[in-house]
């Protein structure tokens, strides 16, 4: 039978856990659409007129 009351530390670890995931996956889609985003414009960004 589940505890009804879990240990907070395990709690508190657990969700550290999933904050941090989160975060490093927020900050990898960003790096990944700042990538995509100098790909796709290339060569053209130097290509405009003074």
């Amino acid at each position: 039978m589940s505890e009804p009351h879990p240990d907070p530390e395990i709690e508190r670890r657990a969700r550290r856990g999933r904050n941090v995931a989160l975060a490093l996956g927020l900050v990898l889609f960003v790096i990944l659409i700042f990538v995509v985003t100098i790909v796709r414009l290339g060569a053209n960004v130097l290509d405009r007129p003074i």
